[in-house]
């Protein structure tokens, strides 16, 4: 087996990059790495730098992993700023700390790319030493942050390893054929309100158009960041991502990108960008040049939903937060992070508060979860 550890995606042949990723995951395909790269939106200067390990045999590619050293906590969502002022508190350094996670991405998904056809555990294990023995002496702490189910089952038998837990809100297509389907799950209640919420938007006299990767042009491409940058001017801030951003993975993963454009007085005014792999679409990105009433709700929740029906996808992941999504069919799932801390001590006294923050989490997921809006019972509908 050769191992190795490199700074830059452009390390790897795109091709022989995304053979190990065959379902598509966005977050990892070369695209889209290249292009945060590419367009400084990670690396030196903005608390992302790249670190990439990877195992190959007979100098081809078997499995890769993605990780950042991190001198900051922003653009994660999984919020460890007070085991940082902790460490402070007590004269020590937590950063810079290293994170395997997709930057600005609150979206799980595999953490591990391992070609099929060889041994998972093995190749695992590979990675895992590998860049152990980089960051020994080099970081406070190692975070994996919202693998999926097999990422996650690789790793948490490893020795060390704190186990975090967070709760999102994901639509699940049963098999509907229509919006109309969907809404028919609803209670009277919700159903009214959802189709009220849709009217207002027409009302007002607004239209959507919903484009794939290839159709979107500059018109749409400069739209597409006023947006995004919008979001950020409300809360005083710029977005972690440039412009240079999007233009690189319009042209590089176009077929992984759909974007809802709303339309009022002939001037588009509001866009949602989502990314998408073979069965999942991911909301990412919201903004609005004006205010109109649903304007939100619409853009990022009924268009999608709407569109996830029609191309077939089983899964729509809005991102982080939100139990305003309840009511818009959206069921609460539990996400999981990885956490493992050096200092034994601060890891003894993580461990005890992520046992508490369990406690809390499970309380709040069943209260979302009795929230649903769904005139069967919850369990008759659980996914």
């Amino acid at each position: 087996m050769q191992i190795g550890l490199h700074r830059s995606i452009h390390a790897f042949e795109p091709a022989s990059w995304d053979a190990l990723n065959p379902g598509r995951y966005p977050g990892l395909l070369h695209g889209f790495l290249s292009s945060l790269e590419d367009s400084k939106s990670v690396g030196e200067g903005t608390g992302w730098l790249p670190l990439y390990a990877s195992v190959g045999e007979h100098d081809e590619l078997i499995g890769s992993m993605v990780c950042y050293l991190k001198t900051d906590s922003y653009g994660e969502y999984v919020f460890d700023w007070a085991w940082a002022d902790a460490y402070h508190r007590n004269g020590l350094n937590y950063y810079p700390k290293c994170v395997t996670a997709i930057p600005f991405t609150p979206a799980s998904g595999p953490r591990i790319l391992i070609k099929n056809g060889y041994n998972h555990g093995e190749v695992t294990r590979y990675l895992m030493e590998a860049l152990k023995e980089e960051l020994a002496g080099k970081v406070s702490s190692w975070h994996i942050l919202f693998p999926d189910e097999n990422s996650y089952e690789s790793l948490k038998t490893a020795d060390s390893w704190l186990e975090r837990y967070g709760v999102q809100f994901h639509w699940f297509n049963q098999g509907f054929q229509s919006f109309d389907d969907h809404l028919a799950t609803f209670n009277s209640k919700r159903r009214k309100e959802a189709r009220r919420e849709r009217r207002r938007v027409a009302e007002q006299g607004i239209t959507f158009e919903r484009l794939g990767g290839h159709e979107i042009d500059s018109s749409a491409l400069e739209t597409l960041f006023q947006c995004y940058q919008m979001t950020y001017r409300h809360r005083g801030s710029l977005g972690y991502l440039t412009r240079e951003f999007f233009e690189y993975a319009v042209e590089r993963i176009p077929g992984s990108i759909r974007v809802a454009f709303a339309t009022h007085q002939g001037k588009r005014i509001a866009m949602s960008f989502c990314l998408h792999d073979q069965k999942t679409l991911y909301g990412r990105y919201w903004g609005t040049l004006r205010e109109f009433d649903c304007l939100h709700f619409e853009t990022c929740f009924h268009q999608w939903i709407e569109d996830a029906i029609e191309q077939g996808f089983e899964r729509f992941d809005p991102g982080a937060q939100g139990e305003h999504k309840i009511a818009r069919g959206f069921r609460p799932v539990k996400t999981r992070s990885l956490h493992w801390i050096e200092n034994q001590e601060f890891a003894a006294a993580i461990e005890q508060f992520l046992m508490k923050e369990r406690a809390h989490i499970d309380r709040y997921f069943q209260a979302c979860d009795d929230h649903t809006p769904f005139k069967l019972s919850n369990e008759a509908l659980r996914i």
